[in-house]
């Protein structure tokens, strides 16, 4: 608990970490003033976190986002509690205090404002973990249920399913064991909840905005070496963040390779994969999976990385506990050491001027209108919303959805063609029908910005007139009369 505290304290120095924070704290604010997920406030994630940070809202203000940061640091917690009990009863105690610890250090291993923001991956890895450790114990319905909740927390959560899944056909060759009873268990509780959500929701919105709907979002056409690029410092950081950890893994493993090559040498037959006394067959799958996850979409965000860490601190602890206790306590202080850099990187080092700039971008718009009067950020930091206090004049709180740029692309496939299906005619109803006081271009140079957007750039000549200009960023306030 307490190493858990040190590594998030970090988060608690921002007001905020990325924009994906400021996309939840702005879709929270408008499901409190009755906005509806999936039709007035969208996404391309499921509906549990817009949900906690609503309900985090309700219970202790919509000002700042301390609440979800201790959230974030019960999740890593918990998550570390659920893997050291799934390594003590495996490997016994030693190897469950390696677990806990490993998972601890590894979930800061990345760049800080992927690892101390309250999103989407830090919420899902406790639903993994739970999975893992329910299907252990054969508890196939209750695993199925956190399938669900990883699902519904974000889509690649899903992947687990893959190591339950052979968790549980593992267990056909024990006498008198049918499949039929858990599977049915392990299939409804990962299904209803998923069903209730898309009911409650509307299936078809559902659908849409969680899996049907983000086809050129998800097209590496012209990124993929930018993509590769980022996959190839996303996954390095992580591997020099666990560096010590991984070197204890590597070493046991090439022992065990020479043990089993002298053993075929000899008389005695080697032993099957996976029929050791490591039992670690299922948590390879589950990095396996896990990786896959972590590729879909092409993106390769450092956040995404995080799904790896559950996996990568089972199998370092399983590796700990055969070196002598001195070597194993030597690999565990090294990596506290690479942890202390990176917490220092956090608190002192990480830049901050995009933070600054939007905070002042938010107080010129606070100072331009009032707080009833909506107002579009034409960029890819809704957080600009919270800052200000100002209600968003469209469901799309990013220009990503109107025109597919998106950081994990480098400007790749970039324009009005390449937005969402049905897009544009609903943004342009949602203009006509509440036209925002206030248009802020933020897109600073970017491929998306209004020059390049021959509907927005349109609409502005007609309606609007350039006011003023804050760090790049060009504010357009209406006119008093639409040009003809």
């Amino acid at each position: 608990m307490l190493l858990t505290a040190v590594t998030r304290l970090p988060s608690f120095a921002r007001p905020l970490w990325n924009p994906d924070e400021g996309y939840l704290a702005t879709q929270a604010r408008q499901l409190a003033a009755g906005g509806t997920l999936y039709e007035t406030v969208v996404d391309r994630k499921p509906p549990l976190l817009p949900w906690l940070y609503r309900a985090a809202f309700a219970l202790f203000g919509d000002e700042s986002l301390w609440p979800l940061r201790v959230a974030a640091s019960l999740a890593v917690l918990a998550s570390a509690l659920l893997l050291a009990s799934l390594a003590r009863r495996r490997w016994g105690e030693g190897a469950g205090r390696f677990a806990g610890v490993c998972l601890v250090l590894a979930s800061v291993a990345l760049v800080p404002e992927d690892t101390q923001a309250a999103t989407f991956e830090v919420f899902m890895v406790p639903w993994t973990v739970l999975a893992m450790w329910c299907a252990d114990r054969g508890r196939w319905a209750w695993a199925g249920v956190a399938v669900a909740g990883a699902v519904l927390t974000k889509q690649t959560g899903g992947a687990v399913l893959v190591p339950v899944l052979w968790l549980l056909w593992s267990r056909r060759m024990r006498p008198r064991y049918a499949l039929g009873r858990p599977l049915s268990g392990l299939s409804a509780g990962a299904v209803l909840p998923v069903l209730a959500a898309a009911l409650l929701h509307g299936p078809a919105r559902f659908v849409f905005w969680t899996a049907t709907g983000s086809g050129s979002y998800m097209s590496a056409d012209g990124a993929m070496g930018h993509a590769l690029l980022r996959a190839l410092a996303n996954g390095g950081l992580l591997l020099a963040g666990c560096l010590p950890m991984t070197a204890a893994l590597l070493y046991v493993m090439r022992t065990r390779v020479r043990a089993r090559s002298r053993t075929r040498k000899g008389s005695r037959p080697p032993a099957a994969p996976g029929t050791g006394s490591d039992r670690t067959t299922d948590v390879w799958i589950w990095l396996a999976a896990s990786a896959a996850a972590v590729c879909v979409g092409f993106q390769f965000f450092g956040h995404y990385f995080l799904q790896l860490t559950p996996a990568v601190a089972l199998l370092a602890a399983e590796a700990l506990r055969h070196l002598t206790s001195r070597a194993a306590k030597a690999a565990i202080a090294l990596n506290s050491l690479v942890t202390a850099g990176l917490l220092g990187w956090a608190l002192w080092l990480f830049p901050s001027a995009e933070l600054a700039h939007q905070q002042r971008l938010a107080d010129e718009v606070r100072s331009r209108t009032s707080r009833a009067e909506p107002v579009l950020l034409w960029g890819m930091h809704p957080e600009g919303y919270w800052f200000a206090e100002r209600a968003p004049a469209s469901r799309y709180l990013t220009a990503g959805f109107l025109t597919n740029f998106s950081g994990g692309r480098g400007g790749a496939r970039v324009g009005e063609r390449y937005a969402m299906t049905g897009a544009w005619p609903y943004f342009r109803r949602e203009l006509a029908r509440r036209p925002p006081e206030l248009i802020v271009d933020d897109s600073r140079g970017k491929p998306y910005g209004a020059v390049h957007t021959p509907t927005l750039r349109a609409y502005l000549a007609r309606h609007y007139e350039r006011v003023d200009t804050v760090d790049g960023a060009v504010l357009y306030a209406r006119s008093p009369r639409p040009a003809p």
